[in-house]
């Protein structure tokens, strides 16, 4: 098992070189001899016998075309190499030779705005591209997905199955700019789903083609229109090649009092909060949001989501009201009869785990602050990882006091409870359309981690007994409803908000 940050990125190596020498139907004596070493090398280097050599990285990116792949995760091993042994950084490489010669197409800057006005968004892609290969690249590959209702696959996916996403309403155009010419470009699909286009931007139209020769330089632009009723409140980036800067923009209209958040994962990293932090500022009648990033990994994937809150963003329901549940599902809250809900999370390893631990807790209490602008929650309110959909064993509380830090557990598990208990209605960010009458103990001693793997007992008492009891269900994979009394009606919340009343103690 590694356990630290140089062995897990050599094993990535290992790994990534692996993926694209079996992706190839190469052995590892047919890869050693293509790239001049000796036959049992490569099965040194992926059994990890070996570690890689920068030579030995370059030539297996030209060799195996890995568009970056390889050479970025050696990149990342000797960065930590370095660091291990005090020495000095390399010099930065020069503009363009960042990437072994035959790594292929890379992408120097991209700028991806999204503009919401008159009820259709408007995407622009700008890529600033390089040809770093050896042969004259002739197409670009373009993707454009939509979610209707990213935190409810069922609904979306009948959603786009009835209202298709088509390539006339995408009214796509794209250019490419060399110098100060600019010059439109012809495109060609390559797959039309219901929610989901590929397509193929090509190098040339109707007077000439122009190849994007080894060595050369140019920047394409595209642009597309999809409407409100098939775009969702998320933007997602993925780096699927060899990117040196990514720049997102959301251009807001400030009527409709939008907020912004987001959320980044890759191959090898589960979701967390975006490393950098999104800027906000204000331009006449809109909000201007920038979000970047150098040097992303392949593969790694970032979303903006945001909701406006002056028009939650969810639908009515008969009467013509917003119902809560849809109101929690729009600002990201896992909702019941999702699978992760009924599953016990999975606990930190602390404080190997430390950095992901502190980044979920982060996300938790970035939560809470998101959910006071739909409730006042004064009797406390907690919020457990897997309602964010995270499989992991921490959740965050808040007292009913807000001038009170939240409080933090990690692994927690119950070690004692007091005999005496009452009941009292609770209702549930993830089943908020009802309230349920729900009988706890009075007092609740929980163990539970710190970041450096330490572990303390606490005791709650009253309120806080029961709402650290509720979010430890949560990670049990138990919802209050599991709790209630047999033959126990659940409350509408319409009706409640009539007949209910704070606790009492």
């Amino acid at each position: 098992m590694t356990t630290s940050p140089l062995d897990r990125a050599a094993d990535s190596f290992a790994v990534e070189l692996a993926r694209h020498r079996t992706g190839r139907g190469l052995s590892k004596k047919q890869l050693a001899t293509l790239m001049g070493f000796d036959p049992s090398y490569v099965s040194h280097v992926e059994s990890r016998r070996h570690r890689p050599t920068e030579d030995f990285a370059r030539r297996a990116e030209a060799v195996l075309e890995a568009s970056g792949a390889i050479w970025q995760r050696f990149k990342e091993y000797d960065e930590l190499r370095h660091a291990r042994t005090e020495r000095n950084h390399r010099e930065p490489p020069l503009p363009g030779q960042w990437m072994p010669p035959g790594t292929g197409l890379i992408v120097e800057r991209e700028l991806a705005t999204l503009t919401y006005q008159d009820d259709s968004y408007l995407c622009v892609i700008r890529r600033s591209l390089y040809n770093a290969g050896t042969e004259p690249v002739t197409r670009y590959l373009v993707r454009v997905a939509v979610d209707r209702y990213p935190n409810d696959p069922g609904r979306s996916n009948l959603h786009h199955r009835e209202h298709p996403l088509t390539f006339a309403e995408l009214r796509l155009r794209a250019y490419r700019e060399d110098g100060t010419e600019r010059e439109a470009m012809h495109w060609r699909a390559k797959h039309d789903r219901d929610a989901f286009k590929e397509l193929w931007l090509l190098f040339e139209n109707d007077d000439r083609r122009f190849p994007l020769y080894p060595g050369d330089r140019a920047t394409i632009e595209y642009a597309y229109c999809v409407g409100h009723d098939k775009w969702g409140p998320w933007f997602q980036r993925a780096v699927r090649l060899p990117t040196r800067q990514m720049a997102v923009r959301l251009d807001l209209p400030a009527a409709l009092d939008p907020q912004v958040w987001g959320a980044e994962t890759s191959l090898s990293t589960e979701e967390g909060p975006l490393r950098t932090p999104v800027t906000r500022h204000p331009e006449a009648d809109r909000i201007i949001y920038d979000w970047a990033t150098d040097d992303p990994p392949l593969n790694a994937r970032y979303r903006l989501q945001w909701r406006f809150r002056s028009r939650p963003d969810a639908e009515p329901d008969d009467s013509g009201q917003v119902r809560p549940s849809d109101r929690m599902r729009g600002i990201g809250i896992v909702q019941r009869g999702a699978d992760l809900l009924r599953q016990p999370a999975r606990p930190f390893d602390l404080p190997r785990e430390e950095q992901a631990a502190r980044e979920v807790a982060a996300r938790l209490t970035a939560g809470l602050a998101s959910l006071d602008e739909l409730h006042p929650f004064n009797k406390g309110v907690g919020l457990a990882a897997p309602q964010l959909g995270l499989d992991r064993a921490a959740a965050v509380v808040r007292p009913p006091d807000r001038s009170a830090e939240p409080v933090v557990l990690l692994n927690p598990r119950v070690v004692d409870a007091s005999p005496d208990s009452d009941e009292q209605y609770e209702g549930c960010l993830s089943f908020f359309d009802h309230r349920g009458l729900v009988p706890r103990p009075l007092r609740l001693d929980v163990e539970h981690a710190q970041y450096d793997g330490s572990r303390i007992i606490t005791s709650f008492e009253f309120g806080m007994a029961r709402l650290v009891a509720h979010e430890i269900d949560h990670l049990e994979g138990r919802l209050y409803v599991d709790r209630m009394a047999p033959g126990v009606p659940l409350v509408p919340v319409e009706e409640y908000r009539e007949t209910g009343r704070p606790w009492r103690y």
